[in-house]
């Protein structure tokens, strides 16, 4: 219980505590949110809210993690890959709303940190820990003799594999962060089935995990609608590579299919409008994307968006853990 409880607790209520300090902190950076044009028009009034405000839990979540470092040398690659990513977000963060540069990071450049943060990730798994890139394929533990799972190997496919694997987890994260608490929540849900998982699988990762839990429930006081603060790209990014780094380390990526499946319909939302609209000339598949803008114009609250994608990702999470 060690590994479950103290992490959670002293995440919840150091990020709580040091949101209280980052918030002001925001303000007077002026790190304001700036909303699109083209976005829902009921989103007008979020200008001018802080954002960046991913730090309130990222601090607190790797002090805390950190602690445990020396007894789970498995966690090493999961907080790499959250900080790193994390950190591709800050800069971007940094550059659209402190310098005022509206585009932040090009496209190639976020991309090209990205593919280069998930390739060390890999080389790290593979040097200095005992977790192999095979993969369990889900529920086939059920219907094996033995019980044992089928494990599939990509041989020298894996490691492109896992880098699609993190870019599609982090964009998918980056996309899902578009209303008050949705991405927050969301990730929390599957933070929870990470610690689950972790104790099924041995995996080690049950502090970080528990950690991440409790950061993200303390950084909901500021971040709930309405939100007081945004966690910008400097939260989502660290939260999917967060996601896909825990599952690599669980030999679960294809379980990210599952249980983020909000993250996956909030990337192919935006890819089939955009697919959708060249196709067609200028037609759109949804009112909008991503996909939960869709709801909204559909005449669905921000609460109940963030409500209902946060109870379907909890259900699939349920899923997740019978598939294992």
């Amino acid at each position: 219980m060690f590994d479950y409880f103290v992490p959670f607790i002293t995440c919840f209520g150091a990020s709580a505590l040091f949101g209280q300090a980052v918030l002001p902190m925001l303000k007077k950076l002026k790190a304001r949110q700036v909303e699109r044009e083209e976005g829902p028009e009921s989103h007008k009034v979020k200008t001018g809210t802080p954002t960046m405000g991913g730090i309130m839990f990222l601090v607190p979540w790797i002090i805390v993690v950190a602690f445990y470092l020396p007894d789970h040398r498995n966690i090493l690659p999961v907080m790499i890959a959250t900080v790193g990513f994390g950190l591709v977000g800050f800069v971007d963060d940094f550059i659209k709303v402190v310098l005022k540069r509206n585009l932040g990071l090009k496209a190639y450049q976020k991309f090209g940190l990205q593919v280069i943060l998930a390739l060390v990730v890999c080389v790290i798994i593979m040097n200095h820990t005992n977790v192999s890139f095979d993969m369990r394929v889900p529920f086939t533990s059920i219907f094996t003799k033995s019980g044992a799972p089928v494990m599939i190997s990509l041989g020298l496919f894996a490691i492109p594999f896992e880098i699609i694997a993190f870019g599609g987890t982090v964009n998918g994260a980056n996309f899902t962060d578009g209303l008050d608490g949705l991405a927050a929540f969301v990730t929390a849900v599957i933070a929870i089935f990470m610690a689950a998982a972790s104790a099924i699988t041995s995996s080690g990762i049950t502090p970080a995990a528990s950690a991440m839990i409790g950061g993200l429930l303390g950084f909901l006081i500021y971040n709930h609608h309405p939100a007081k603060v945004f966690m910008g790209d400097t939260g989502s990014l660290a939260l999917g590579g967060f996601v896909a780094s825990c599952a690599i380390m669980m030999n679960l990526p294809i379980y990210i299919l599952i249980v983020a499946f909000i993250y996956l319909a909030e990337v192919c939302s935006v890819i089939i409008q955009v697919l959708y609209f060249k196709a067609t000339h200028g037609k759109r598949f949804f009112k909008m994307a991503p996909i939960h803008h869709h709801f909204e114009l559909s005449g669905w609250s921000e609460v109940k968006v963030t409500t209902v994608f946060t109870i379907v990702t909890f259900v699939l999470a349920i899923v997740g853990l019978i598939a294992i």
